[in-house]
């Protein structure tokens, strides 16, 4: 038994070396899975347990002795590395700087985006946690204005080919079976994103991807714990800010080409792998503008219990 994924349906293999183990139970406490148990004082494995090795690999990132190797769900030891110095971590002044200086930049300069920088932002996006390893995340990366510009005229025609779906006769239909937050979020929000994508392409203006220099997709598949991909486009986000970029997190897109024939041909087309149920797109680019303050915001609720 073991729980599947888009990339793998088997459980991690655990290899204790004997020798090696002290039995310090660490690899005991840190197994959400149950698997391993301490006998005569040496780390074995247990013949049940809840699900199966997930491979989250904790067990062998935290043993002081290298005793455990997991392999399988796409882990092997050769995934381990040392831990930076916790002195050249950030600290929260920093972190508090980073996040209050960001904001959501719409506006770039005609200036390509390094590539080497694309895969900082990447490299760190991978560190993002997730609900059950291996990740389900899949990302397309869109590296030039001209590929984001293309995809937003791709886009713009795909709609054009859906359009009665926006339709107030369409929305009468659909309304009994709507609830009231829906209906207000297609009324008011859905319908006029839809004819202002369209009427500002036809100007030739992009306000969908608004003309970055990269985009980057990300969604899941069938199996994906739905926060994964905004989890991992926040840590894209905050990768660029350090990099000096601008960001904007697009929401809109994803649920466009989600349902129906047409989205799934749509999806093909530009090598979208999976219909899913959550996604982001990331634009980003070196900002054409410069903030002098910030905004403060809230949360709907802060409730201690």
């Amino acid at each position: 038994m073991s729980i599947p994924t888009s990339r793998t349906k088997e459980p991690g293999k655990i290899i204790i070396d004997t020798d090696k183990c002290i039995g310090c139970g660490l690899c005991v406490k840190v197994c959400k899975d149950f698997s391993l148990e301490i006998v005569d004082n040496k780390v074995r494995q247990k013949s049940e347990s809840c699900f199966g090795c997930i491979a989250c690999g904790h067990c062998m990132a935290i043993c002081p002795n290298g005793a455990i190797e997991i392999s399988g769900r796409t882990l092997s030891k050769e995934d381990l590395f040392d831990l930076p110095e916790k002195e050249s971590s950030s600290d929260y002044s920093s972190l508090l700087t980073l996040c209050q200086r960001r904001r959501s930049i719409r506006e770039f300069k005609d200036k390509e985006v390094e590539k080497d920088l694309i895969e900082k932002i990447l490299f760190a996006a991978r560190t993002s946690p997730m609900g059950l390893p291996p990740s389900d995340v899949n990302i397309l990366i869109f590296d030039t204005k001209e590929k984001t510009n293309q995809f937003a005229k791709d886009l713009c025609d795909y709609l054009k080919g859906i359009k009665w779906l926006f339709s107030d006769f369409s929305l009468s239909l659909m309304r009994p079976f709507l609830s009231k937050a829906n209906y207000e979020m297609f009324k008011d929000f859905v319908q006029p994103v839809f004819s202002i994508y369209q009427e500002s392409m036809d100007r030739g203006e992009n306000v969908i991807t608004y003309d970055a220099p990269v985009a980057i997709y990300f969604y899941g598949s069938p199996y994906t714990d739905p926060a994964d991909p905004i989890v991992a486009a926040t840590y894209a986000m905050l990768a660029a800010e350090s990099l000096g970029l601008g960001t904007c997190m697009l929401g809109a897109i994803h649920p466009l080409v989600q349902n129906g024939g047409k989205a799934t041909k749509f999806r093909k087309e530009h090598g979208i792998k999976y219909k899913s149920r959550e996604g982001l797109f990331l634009i980003l680019g070196y900002p054409d503008v410069e903030y002098n303050k910030g905004i403060k915001r809230t949360f709907a609720s802060e409730t201690y219990i």
